[in-house]
């Protein structure tokens, strides 16, 4: 499956203006508006709910309301089926570093532990880092802890096979995040075990990278 035309407009966008939206004045709304809903809507996630479901059977919730610790917090975005969650994703504006600063990935984490969510999402449309968010999130961890997915949006039109293949509505649905929550335990533990289950998800697929929690691609797999 090759990118779709609107995610590549996405990505040229972005790329033209980069410098603007990591000036600090393009904020998190105007990100969301205009990157970060487009890019799950092309992912088949009715994001403005043009189905008109009932609030209970929405597929997103923005601002969903959970309890951490003693306060109820609002992760940006619940992705649900069936008004199940799946997973959040917490948006951030594009002058935030995504992959080295403590607190958004430690907050993030803490909603999705809260939650008992395996995964979740943090980005700022310039890049995408999931998170096992099993692993108990310390105030204190780098970035990197218990990262097991990165991109930046320069990878977005080259990889979208593997995008889709895990986080399309779709694709969710078959319970593919599942399975790679699954590994994803493994991964932090034993790098390695990741392989057996790239090779099986992939199939028809010509590639697939893997990184490790770090963010380092440590494969490439071909048929």
């Amino acid at each position: 499956m090759s990118a779709p035309e609107e995610i590549h407009k996405l990505v040229e966008r972005f790329d033209r203006n980069l410098g603007a939206y990591r000036s600090g004045k393009y904020n998190e709304a105007q990100v969301r508006q205009e990157f970060i809903n487009p890019f799950f809507n092309a992912l088949g996630w009715d994001i403005y709910n043009k189905q008109g479901y009932a609030e209970a059977y929405k597929d997103i919730i923005h601002e969903d309301a959970i309890k951490v610790g003693s306060v109820v917090k609002a992760p940006d975005y619940c992705f649900r089926i069936g008004g199940t969650r799946k997973f959040f994703l917490e948006a951030k504006k594009p002058s935030v570093n995504i992959k080295e600063d403590i607190s958004p990935a430690y907050q993030l984490r803490r909603y999705a532990w809260s939650a008992k969510l395996p995964l979740s999402i943090l980005t700022d449309f310039e890049e995408l880092a999931v998170y096992d968010c099993r692993i108990k999130p310390v105030k204190t961890d780098r970035a990197s802890k218990a990262r097991t997915y990165y991109l930046t949006y320069t990878d977005y039109i080259d990889r979208w096979d593997e995008i889709a293949l895990i986080f399309s509505r779709e694709a969710v649905l078959k319970g593919r995040l599942i399975n790679m929550s699954s590994q994803a335990k493994q991964s932090v533990e034993l790098p390695r075990l990741i392989l057996p289950f790239l090779k099986k998800l992939i199939g028809g697929v010509k590639y697939w990278r893997v990184t490790l929690p770090c963010g380092i691609p440590v494969l490439r797999y071909a048929n």
